[in-house]
């Protein structure tokens, strides 16, 4: 049980410690956005980390040739899902920009609820068929899933370890805002932000 465990934790934190364009989406929105609401984001992230990881072990190898074909569609359709994000995120900190110019108090309200950050984290996340084919090879690989309990383990110890990571960013984020309470550098920081979001998201098909 203590096998599976490990290969649990090596397997989330495999797959959640590279920080792609979600990573940097989840980072923007925890800077503008009060701690729950980043909390709510990266535990959407890691549920779709577990939910995958489940798939993996219930059935990996025969869904397999099932995802193949769509891969590739899955990324246009994750990376337009990012660049339309990229560009809310941009226009929203130009609003605040022009709204702090203009005289008048920016709107600090939160930019969505942690309910609606955790599922638009959990659809964004689930878009990447890769996930689920990464816990399939370990699966499939004999890593510590050999019956229904170290099964259950493995999945388990895979959304903890995602959802450590996740929350890690989400902490960073939040951080990051609170340290950022010039206009110019909220505006700076919310453009690069974006710009980072659309160049991970145009990697995704490149």
């Amino acid at each position: 049980m203590t096998a599976a465990v490990v290969a649990g934790l090596l397997a989330g934190y495999g797959i959640a410690i590279p920080v792609g364009a979600v990573g940097a989406h989840l980072v923007a929105v925890a800077a503008r956005s009060p701690w729950r609401t980043g909390a709510g984001a990266a535990l959407g992230i890691a549920a779709a980390d577990g939910v995958y990881a489940l798939v993996a072990v219930v059935g990996g190898a025969a869904l397999v040739p099932l995802l193949a074909p769509v891969a590739a569609p899955l990324r246009w359709v994750s990376a337009v899902v990012l660049l339309v994000l990229a560009g809310a995120s941009a226009r929203t900190a130009l609003r605040a920009h022009r709204a702090h110019r203009g005289g008048t108090a920016p709107d600090e309200r939160p930019v969505t609820a942690p309910h609606r950050a955790f599922w638009t984290f959990l659809g964004i996340t689930v878009l990447n068929p890769m996930t689920v084919l990464y816990f399939t090879a370990l699966v499939l690989g004999g890593h510590a899933t050999t019956g229904p309990a170290e099964g259950a383990v493995f999945v388990a110890a895979a959304f903890a370890a995602s959802a450590s990571w996740q929350l890690l960013l989400a902490s960073t984020g939040t951080l990051l805002g609170h340290a950022l309470t010039g206009a110019r550098a909220r505006l700076l920081t919310g453009l690069a932000s974006s710009a980072l979001i659309a160049v991970l998201a145009v990697g995704l098909v490149v």
